[in-house]
């Protein structure tokens, strides 16, 4: 009797699709589960290769049809498109997932744990937080510009404006206008709040962490960079070497090469997006750093002489993230760099 060995499930709300294949290739199972049915249908089914595309609730479905003897794999939705016949059906998909977990050159995606997924959720909250703390900031500073009240920019002087706004005695606005945009100030008060308390639960996490206390050493990474790299990152033993990790972040040039010829274009912007930000923003506060005064290498300092600012910051941001695949794989601390003869803090990646 033929046994099913690999299974390709198409991934859904309520409705999935299982296409299962034995050794040969032979189909022996093609239809499609509600919900409820996809554990109790794996339950019955001998141990086999299960492979899923990598999406929101892969990891939830990963552990549990890991936990009934399957082996599990996730896989990146871009390798799975060129297994596509034609069309796009549940069906369809369920057969190319199938057909490209079995490729030997094939790339996975770890499966994470519960608490990886919780610890990420902490920052994704964060993210929304502040994208609405943003836009609620200019709508207020926009309709005050109507009225002719103007502030400098940032954060840090948004409570002039909340000022002006809850200062009933301010004849500027009038009382329509002030009854609307209190409700601006009052919800910024707020998001500012609720981002104060997740910052605070981060970096409490990262004094726990000895991996993340050994990253918060190196120049331009702090609780917030150091908490999300152990967060977004399940498994550093994935990548091959520290270019690989920085590659995934997409901190390396695009190439469009052919006949020889190599172009380079400019960063590819893959992988994890929130890891790619935290470590350019980092990197252009080691480089503002290095500008006022403080130590740098050498190869940063001419490099700032003769290539525009942002680039410098995105080939530091790429060096950084080789330094810190380098401490999370080796499990060493960062080689604190010493202080001049000024007794100035250099801020130098060596």
């Amino acid at each position: 009797m033929k046994t099913i060995t690999t299974i390709g499930l198409d991934l859904a709300k309520s409705v999935f699709q299982i296409h299962g294949i034995d050794d040969d290739g032979s189909v022996l199972m093609r239809r499609k589960l509600r919900r409820g049915e996809v554990l109790a249908t794996f339950a019955k089914l001998s141990p086999c290769l299960v492979g899923l595309e990598a999406c929101g609730s892969a990891h939830y479905w990963g552990r549990e049809i890991a936990k009934l003897g399957h082996t599990v794999r996730l896989i990146p939705p871009a390798y799975v498109k060129p297994y596509v016949k034609r069309g796009k059906t549940d069906a369809v998909d369920a057969e190319a997932i199938c057909e490209a977990v079995t490729r030997p050159t094939m790339r996975f995606v770890a499966v994470k744990s519960v608490e990886a997924q919780g610890a990420a959720m902490v920052f994704k909250t964060r993210d929304l937080l502040v994208r609405q703390r943003s836009q609620t900031i200019n709508a207020l500073r926009a309709h005050l510009s109507e009225m002719g009240v103007v502030t400098k920019t940032g954060v840090g002087n948004v409570a002039d404006l909340v000022a002006i706004v809850r200062d009933e005695e301010d004849d500027r606005l009038p009382a329509t206008a002030r009854f609307a945009l209190k409700a601006l100030a009052d919800q910024i008060d707020g998001l500012s709040e609720a981002i104060d308390q997740l910052e605070a639960k981060i970096v409490a996490d990262v004094r726990r962490d000895t991996a993340a206390r050994r990253l918060t050493t190196i120049p331009g990474i702090g609780p917030i960079s150091a908490a999300a790299i152990t967060a977004l990152v399940p498994d550093i033993a994935g990548f091959t070497s520290g270019r690989h990790f920085a590659a995934w972040i997409g901190l390396t040039p695009k190439p469009h090469s052919s006949g020889g010829k190599e172009r380079l274009g400019g960063i590819s912007k893959m992988g994890n997006a929130t890891l790619r930000t935290l470590l350019v923003l980092g990197a252009t506060t080691v480089l503002q750093h290095i500008r006022r005064g403080a130590k740098g290498p050498k190869w940063i300092l001419d490099l700032l002489a003769r290539r525009p600012f942002k680039i410098v910051a995105v080939a530091l941001a790429n060096k950084m993230a080789r330094v810190v695949y380098a401490l999370l794989t080796k499990g060493e601390d960062y080689r604190a760099v010493g202080k001049e003869a000024s007794g100035r803090e250099t801020v130098a990646i060596v």
